[in-house]
């Protein structure tokens, strides 16, 4: 409610309240980490270069497990597809649309990647593998009590952070959908005064509300990851059959779309989504189905919206 009320009036002030949020949670993840690898010496050197046994499995049961692994992962390290919802307010987009998407994913990979260390620096293996909460662990073998207090607090810091981000850029894609004739026409409307998609941003509320009040929240990261990886496989593999029309077509230089490393690193994003959406559903095919059963209900929606307009 309060991220709503916040971006309701503006984007300036969910903006501002996103980037105020992100440095928060910057700064708690950089304090764990110093915590971690530099203030805590553990009983036994090395653990992260142990070796870990492992129980027989078949190929195919471990490729589903590490890909049900990545769901999770994948979901903490998920929001770097959200800057493309609002490329239209942006200033020089074609410039700074590439550069915040390379710039933020380099951040996050880094920063996840040495607060890990940490975690394997301070709980081991196997106490990372036990911990429910490794953060939170850490920092309270580091600093007693108070650091687990201190982190918790970081932890909720970070998820207001996200919610704002929720918030800021995804009611932009109903108001978009309802722009172009295949969502409710009201959501399109947008404030007199703050121009903000007024209406996009209370259905998103109270959507959010209700699915709140369920308290299912690992189903509910498991059908979106797994919807997710759907789409941004299928949006990938659109890029092959545009460059084919665009070589069909002898577009101009100036009008051709440049993607770094063609075709290699957009056929091994497309081939990542298909181990993820594959590996969802041999590890949990019921979720998968509800999943699955979700967008389809979209279909009926879209071609109804789109034979009206």
């Amino acid at each position: 409610i309060v991220t709503c009320a916040i971006n309701y009036v503006g984007v300036a002030p969910g903006a501002i309240t996103q980037n105020v949020f992100t440095v928060l949670k910057l700064v708690a993840l950089a304090g764990l980490i110093v915590a971690g690898l530099f203030l805590y010496s553990p009983p036994q050197a090395a653990r992260i270069l142990e070796p870990v046994s492992l129980p027989p499995a078949s190929a195919w049961a471990a490729f589903v497990a590490v890909g049900a692994a990545l769901v999770p992962v994948l979901f903490t390290y998920g929001g770097w597809q959200q800057t493309n919802f609002i490329a239209e307010e942006l200033i020089e987009p074609e410039r700074n649309l590439p550069r915040a998407l390379l710039i933020g994913v380099l951040v996050v990979v880094l920063v996840y990647l040495l607060a890990n260390v940490a975690y394997l620096h301070v709980l081991g293996v196997d106490g990372l593998a036990r911990s429910p909460a490794p953060a939170a662990d850490v920092m309270e073998r580091v600093f007693g009590p108070a650091g687990k207090v201190v982190i918790s607090a970081g932890i909720a810091v970070s998820a207001f952070g996200f919610l704002d981000l929720v918030v800021l850029v995804t009611p932009r894609v109903f108001q978009a959908m309802a722009a172009d004739g295949v969502f409710f026409r009201r959501i399109a409307e947008l404030h007199p005064a703050y121009h903000t998609p007024t209406a996009a941003i209370m259905l998103m509320g109270a959507w959010s509300i209700v699915l709140t009040l369920t308290k299912t929240y690992g189903p509910l990261t498991d059908y979106v990851v797994f919807g997710d990886w759907i789409f941004f496989g299928s949006s990938v593999a659109t890029l092959f059959v545009y460059r084919a029309r665009e070589r069909a077509a002898a577009a101009p230089a100036p009008l051709r779309f440049r993607t770094p490393g063609y075709p290699l690193m957009p056929a091994l994003f497309v081939l990542s989504a298909i181990y993820v959406v594959v590996s969802s559903v041999g590890a949990n095919p019921k979720n998968a189905a509800i999943g699955a059963g979700l967008i389809a209900l979209g279909i009926p929606a879209f071609l109804y919206w789109r034979r009206r307009s």
